[in-house]
């Protein structure tokens, strides 16, 4: 079976941030504890258990914002995850007079910013995003006029009469499939909007990479159910190149199914996908002989220190 490893796969700059952050506030005795941590550092759950053998508390409660979050912690140190955070939960944590460190990575900063900018001008921002997704949660509470859409029914939605000055952006971590379909809409409805494509480089030249590949039988994407980017490859294959395609934390995750009758598969993995991971499932498939049951085995050998 021939296997082909996409590259560019390991970690993106933001995510490796956000680890050194938690890392050295780990190993740092004067950062007060316990160590929290508001949702998932990077979404993968891998590294969040990893972490949490270190005493890390990952604050991660569906249903409960930031905010919320927050207010469940009493002292300690507070670390922002690489998704963003809003101006009310860093004022909030400096009212309760906690230590915390902000892991936000510098292009969701780089959005921020842009939205302030334009809001500040004048400008209806309307932001292109996932719905129960930490980066528009933060995003949004910048200011309760900014319009949220998170597909293209949310963009027929939006009110016709919204003025001449109309700023679009999005999530960092989006596919090229999600901000043209629905950008499709906006520019029927707002012929004058400006347009800031946030599509992180990272994200960008992954999925560019899956959309170039040669045509294979099988396309697997390493990476944590959670992560919108990892989500993203495995939708661009299909979309692009109708390959099956399925997202797995690891080479346990598997289905040997998935394997018969292929004669090749490619593998890449999201931003937040540590590359040892990657690599386990690349050796595994390598090996793999399909009338062989001893190259069946794919148990995963990775410790939590492996994964750090």
């Amino acid at each position: 079976m021939k296997v082909i490893d996409l590259t560019p796969r390991g970690y993106c700059h933001g995510v490796l941030n956000a680890m050194a952050i938690v890392k050295k506030v780990i190993r740092t005795e004067s950062y007060p504890r316990p160590i929290y941590v508001l949702g998932q550092i990077v979404h993968n759950q891998k590294i969040t258990k990893a972490f949490k053998e270190h005493g890390v508390i990952s604050l991660d409660q569906k249903g409960k914002t930031r905010l919320e979050m927050l207010e469940q912690v009493d002292h300690g140190t507070v670390i922002f995850t690489a998704h963003g955070i809003s101006d009310k939960v860093i004022e909030r944590a400096k009212e309760k007079g906690l230590t915390y460190l902000n892991a936000t990575c510098r292009d969701v900063l780089k959005v921020h910013k842009a939205v302030k900018v334009k809001l500040d001008e004048g400008y209806q921002v309307i932001y292109i995003g996932h719905r129960n997704h930490p980066e528009p949660e933060a995003i949004l509470d910048i200011d309760p006029s900014i319009l949220f859409v998170e597909n293209e029914k949310d963009a027929m939605l939006l009110p016709n009469d919204l003025g001449d000055k109309i700023f679009v952006t999005n999530q960092t971590t989006l596919s090229l499939y999600d901000i043209k379909s629905v950008l499709s809409i906006i520019e029927t409805k707002y012929p004058s909007y400006i347009f800031d494509n946030e599509i992180c480089n990272a994200t960008t030249i992954r999925q560019q990479a899956v959309m170039d590949q040669e045509k294979v039988d099988l396309m697997l994407v390493v990476g944590d159910q959670k992560s919108s980017n990892s989500n993203k490859l495995a939708e661009v294959s299909r979309k692009s190149k109708d390959i099956p395609s399925y997202l797995i934390g690891g080479v346990e995750d598997i289905n040997l199914e998935w394997l018969q009758g292929i004669d090749s598969v490619s593998v890449t993995s999201g931003a937040s996908t540590p590359t040892i991971v990657a690599e386990e499932v690349i050796s595994f498939l390598k090996q793999y002989k399909k009338d062989d049951p001893n190259t069946w085995h794919h148990q995963s050998s990775l410790s939590l220190t492996d994964i750090l």
